[in-house]
């Protein structure tokens, strides 16, 4: 099967709108927990989000005007926005140019989303009871896969176009089936990722009423998002988009462009136990990541970061550090395992693509973020939770999870590429 490669990464988050901003706001520990603006959230049980910041792209803010023509602005909803401008800082940094027949031909785009256009259909449905009039623009501007669809328009991408929609892992499921075409020849280049933006009243009384979003930290917003930590209780919202330009080995070497990563592992796995509760053993969590370590024909030991799922969840923290306490029982050391959502928020659809570009940074710059808010750390038996500051560390293979309600699964392995 051919080798896959990453050479080219776009991020839209709330630590900010680019790669670079992105990796010194996370390294130094920042947070995107703010009180929600976007809406009046006084009278609600959460109250917290991280929002992606707005302004001028020189501050490390987005500004969706910088990214798409003004006219087109206000016929999308926000997820389509933010992954405009974070497929062109891949593009760009890929050192690709318009892609033209009939390499076009074997170019494609899969960018997954939980929810999609959310906010514009809540916001259409309540203007429509009211008498007003739906935009020719509605529906194009807010089903999923219009993002894929956008951008294939975009860069002229006529190979496999389509979006994945699993939840919270659906951007992982997005970057692992891109890496799988290409692996199989089906495909030279993949633009994949994902993207989301559901800070919207409905959703944030939606996943209230489940128990699933912080409450105990609204005066506190920097401090909800505590993943692995004793006193967490639920996830904070986050919103953004990452996209990553995968490529054939051989296909990358012959245009000189600069490598960043290998892709090397795509693991899943399923539940099968319950629409929102994890299984309680964690057994499909360490499948999925057994399958990856499998797929990659790598050891556990060979492991030496893993950038947790881990979404502050009272249920699916402790239950995804047994899977990786289980991962590794038979392993000397310890693993090293941090959760970025502890700074980020949980960007549901778009996090696993966000996730899996942080891991590749971290592999690239040889430094391993740390868990913020970690103060009591939950029992586990073979991992390094990194707190209180960043690790400079020399890491080879480095596995992202992403899980998802419904039960599903996925792990994502990258590797140092030395040729």
């Amino acid at each position: 099967m051919k080798r896959v490669v990453v050479t080219g990464i776009g991020l839209v988050t709330p630590l900010g709108c680019g790669s670079n901003v992105n990796w010194i706001n996370l390294i130094s520990g920042k947070s995107g927990g703010k009180k929600i603006s976007k809406f009046d959230a006084s009278n609600y049980k959460c109250q917290v989000a991280c929002e992606v910041p707005l302004g001028n792209i020189e501050n490390g803010c987005f500004n969706a005007e910088e990214w798409i023509e003004k006219k087109e602005i206000k016929k999308i909803d926000d997820f389509i926005k933010f992954s405009y401008a974070a497929a062109e800082e891949a593009f760009r940094q890929s050192n690709l140019s318009y892609i033209s027949d009939p390499a076009s031909f074997r170019s494609g785009c899969i960018i997954g989303s939980g929810m999609g256009g959310l906010p514009g259909i809540e916001e259409t449905s309540i203007g429509f009871n009211k008498g007003n009039r739906v935009s020719p623009f509605f529906i194009t501007g807010r089903i999923i896969n219009m993002a894929s669809g956008f951008l294939s328009i975009k860069y002229n991408l006529k190979g496999p176009s389509y979006s994945t929609v699993s939840a919270c892992a659906s951007s992982a499921h997005a970057i692992g089936e891109s890496f799988r075409l290409i692996q199989h020849g089906q495909a030279d280049i993949m633009m994949t990722g994902g993207a989301e933006a559901t800070i919207s009243p409905v959703a944030i009384e939606g996943f209230s009423s489940c128990k699933a979003l912080s409450t105990k930290y609204n005066d506190e917003p920097t401090k909800a998002s505590r993943p692995f930590d004793e006193d967490r209780d639920g996830f904070v919202m986050g919103e953004g988009a990452s996209i990553l330009i995968l490529e054939e080995l051989d296909h990358a070497i012959k245009r000189g462009v600069k490598i960043l990563c290998e892709i090397t592992g795509y693991g899943m796995s399923s539940d099968a136990y319950h629409y929102t509760l994890p299984e309680p053993s964690g057994d499909g969590a360490y499948r999925a990541m057994l399958n990856c370590i499998k797929d990659a024909d790598l050891a556990p030991e060979s492991i030496k970061y893993i950038n947790a799922h881990g979404t502050s969840t009272p249920s699916g923290d402790q239950i995804e550090a047994a899977a990786i306490d289980r991962l590794f029982q038979d392993v000397k050391k310890s693993v090293y395992v941090c959760s970025t959502k502890s700074q980020t928020g949980h960007l549901l659809g778009a996090a696993g693509a966000v996730e899996a570009s942080y891991s590749i940074m971290s592999v690239i710059n040889s430094e391993l973020p740390f868990n913020l808010n970690l103060e009591n750390e939950i029992p586990a038996k073979k991992i390094n939770f990194i707190k209180n500051a960043p690790i400079a560390e020399e890491v080879t293979n480095v596995i992202s999870n992403s899980f998802g309600f419904g039960g599903t699964n996925v792990s994502l392995s990258f590797k140092k590429y030395a040729g």
